[in-house]
């Protein structure tokens, strides 16, 4: 398998924790490529020209990264990162979801703040999506608990998700208030899989 990969995507990230986690890092070739340049090789395999896109051995294509990791999970024989069933099958999927709504939003600050002219930025967006963070964090400090001894898909992108938050810093220090959730990340964050797939500064 080989895998479209961008150093600084938080959707990428995910995807190569869960290979480390799962054992399955050696067997995907990782190459690194510029979507945003819109280049064919990734056009012609994924038509939105995004990372991460995996290619397949039979020359298959799977895009985005919830389809991703969901495949990848079923390629290995260890403990599953997403559970087959029951409300341990819901909360993580709930819990992805709830992590890739905090990089949408964050994304959505970074474009605005650093792609868009400063005369035709929206400080009324930027505050929507600032608040749509906030409250989510704020949500998932209540629930730290229950993030603790896991490794799943779940803790992996909100791990994957609350790191971002440190490189592109979109709500500022998002630990403050919050010291169940960073307490939490900490610790996971020491992971071998996290470290080995730290984006460079």
């Amino acid at each position: 398998m080989l895998l479209r990969h961008s150093h600084t995507s938080p959707y990428v990230r995910k995807v190569t924790v869960l290979l480390h986690e799962t054992g399955l890092f050696d067997q995907v070739t990782i190459e690194t490529i510029d979507g945003w340049s819109e280049p064919e090789i990734l056009t012609g395999e994924n038509p939105l020209s995004m990372v991460p896109t995996l290619v397949l051995d039979d020359g298959q294509t799977l895009f985005d990264s919830p389809v991703i990791c969901e495949y990848l999970d079923r390629c290995h024989i260890g403990r599953r990162m997403i559970p087959a069933t029951g409300e341990r099958h819901w909360r993580v999927m709930r819990e992805q979801a709830l992590a890739d709504g905090v990089l949408d939003s964050a994304i959505l600050i970074f474009m605005e703040l650093y792609k868009r002219p400063e005369a035709l930025r929206w400080d009324w967006w930027l505050d929507l999506k600032r608040r749509a963070i906030r409250r989510s964090l704020d949500s998932l400090e209540r629930d730290a608990d229950a993030l603790r001894e896991r490794v799943d898909l779940g803790t992996i992108a909100i791990a994957v998700a609350l790191s971002y938050l440190d490189l592109r810093g979109a709500v500022g220090e998002w630990r403050d208030g919050r010291p169940a959730l960073a307490g939490w990340h900490e610790g996971f964050n020491r992971r071998p899989s996290m470290i080995a797939t730290t984006p460079p500064a």
